[in-house]
């Protein structure tokens, strides 16, 4: 019998090596095809219904006209950075001083972010610095509120019915405590004159003389004329209180020198980074730095400002973790289009627009709040016509107008309010001019028909629920409607994407 052959051993090893190293190759290659198919396939192909919703939803924006004050549409490059590398980093801290490795281009972009910030708004790095980690603006007020007060100290605030917002402070009939700020703080609120819709500073000064706040608010979300500053300057001098501003909605305004600056009277200034900016979503939180100006006639010591240290130290670690790096390089973005000329140019454009929509609007004897804006937003009283705001905002919405219910000074509740707000920045920034919102206004006012009309026709009783029924969503005229506001805005541009590429049109 012959016995088998015994192979070599060393073509035994060979061969178990060869064949081992082959496996960790095609381990290899797996890995990397899995790392390809798991992290590079497009949104449309990894997820086809989300990529489905969203595209609906940009057709929505290019073919809807979009009058809510404190919503725009950001450039490309914003969107660029937004949906960028940057999201993969932790950076929890600030610029070299983090508390993770491998931050070097991002406290770069931080930095870049903060100088921007700071010449968008012609302010003196040595009189003024800036956070812009916050994620909102309502976590910058309340980062502030956190920084500068012990809890229970007392805020006072616009009212949020007349125009104020929430995170100044917000307690509704019953005392019951609805923000933060009110519930980890005392808050108060002061209110405009019922007749005017004005701030009463008058009655305002007899409410700061006897409640002794130790912030003191200006800045509010539905107030459609200027504010008086060195009013609440002289307030919060005699009376001992910081001043802070809340400048979200007009710091668009400010950064064009298009109103007065609250830089000029105020400690604290805060500020979304989106709304009339066209930024990123986001929060800023600028304060006073360096020497304190002596009081008239004081011999007291020089002291400095102490804002900084207690405010950055609140932001992160007390309220927040790591920033949104993408959100800071956005907002850096944004911030240089703030500073160039055709920004300033947009500015007024939106002012003038806000204008010939009121005048518009009054020479149809619908009435405004105040009468009329300085700014560019303006409150619509819907209570002579007999629709509340709730009920219009629906209606509108299903003829594809998109504006947002707002109390007026009397409401009781802000879940019935009797008014509309609406600015003009989105559709300015889609390239539209004051003959455009003349068009804008003959639309709202064949809404007002169609809105009272289906009120009469359901007999809703005001119930804005109703307007989403198949048999409004099916009238004759709101279909019409739908169709002549398409139409009108589908005409421009769309800013951030091409709208030829769309899979809705």
């Amino acid at each position: 019998m012959q016995l088998p052959e015994t192979p070599c051993p060393e073509h035994s090893v060979s061969s178990v090596q060869s064949s081992h190293h082959g496996c960790e190759e095609d381990g290899a290659k797996a890995a990397r095809k899995s790392t390809r198919e798991w992290g590079n396939q497009p949104l449309s192909v990894l997820d086809p219904k989300l990529w489905d919703l969203m595209e609906h939803e940009k057709s929505r924006q290019w073919k809807g006209i979009e009058l809510i004050a404190s919503e725009n549409y950001t450039s490309q490059a914003v969107l660029e950075a937004l949906g960028s590398h940057l999201t993969n980093k932790y950076s929890e801290g600030y610029p070299g001083a983090r508390c993770y490795g491998g931050n070097e281009y991002i406290d770069q972009i931080e930095a870049l972010c903060c100088n921007r910030a700071l010449e968008a708004f012609h302010l003196n790095s040595k009189s003024w610095g800036v956070n812009v980690q916050p994620y909102s603006c309502t976590s910058a007020n309340f980062a502030v509120f956190t920084a500068l007060l012990q809890p229970k100290d007392r805020i006072m605030g616009l009212d949020v019915l007349s125009g104020g917002h929430p995170s100044h402070g917000y307690t509704i009939a019953g005392r019951k405590k609805v923000s933060a700020t009110s519930i980890h703080f005392e808050t108060l609120a002061y209110s405009v004159d019922p007749q005017t819709g004005l701030i009463d500073y008058e009655n305002l000064e007899r409410l700061v003389s006897a409640y002794r706040p130790a912030i003191l608010v200006c800045g509010g979300s539905a107030y459609p004329r200027e504010w008086k500053y060195e009013n609440f300057r002289h307030l919060a001098d005699k009376y001992g209180a910081i001043l802070m501003c809340d400048m979200a909605h007009v710091s668009g305004l400010v950064a064009a020198q298009e109103c007065v600056s609250p830089f000029e009277y105020c400690d604290i200034v805060t500020s979304t980074t989106h709304k009339i900016l066209r930024g990123p979503r986001g929060g800023m939180v600028f304060f006073r730095k360096g020497a304190r100006p002596r009081k008239n006639g004081s011999t007291a010591e020089e002291s400095s400002y102490d804002y900084e240290e207690k405010i950055n130290f609140t932001i992160f670690r007390s309220l927040q973790g790591g920033p949104h790096n993408n959100h800071i390089a956005g907002l850096a973005v944004a911030l240089k289009q703030v500073a160039s000329k055709e920004y300033k140019d947009y500015i007024r454009q939106v002012l003038q627009n806000t204008k010939a929509l009121a005048d518009a609007m009054v020479r149809r004897n619908f009435k405004l709040v105040t009468g009329g804006t300085d700014n560019h937003l303006l409150i619509w009283d819907l209570r002579p016509l007999g629709i509340t705001g709730a009920w219009f905002e629906k209606v509108t919405e299903l003829c594809h107008i998109t504006v947002n219910k707002c109390t007026v000074y009397g409401d009781s509740s802000v879940r019935g309010p009797g008014g509309i707000r609406i600015g003009s920045p989105a559709m300015t920034s889609r390239g539209c001019v004051e003959k455009d919102f003349e068009t804008i206004a003959e639309l709202l006012s064949n809404a007002v028909t169609i809105a009272q009309s289906l009120q009469r026709d359901c007999k809703s009783q005001k119930d804005p629920k109703l307007a989403s029924s198949s048999v409004v969503q099916s009238n004759k005229d709101v279909v019409e409607l739908k169709r002549k506001v398409e139409q009108f805005s589908s005409a421009f541009e769309m800013p951030g994407f091409d709208t030829g590429s769309m899979k809705y049109r």
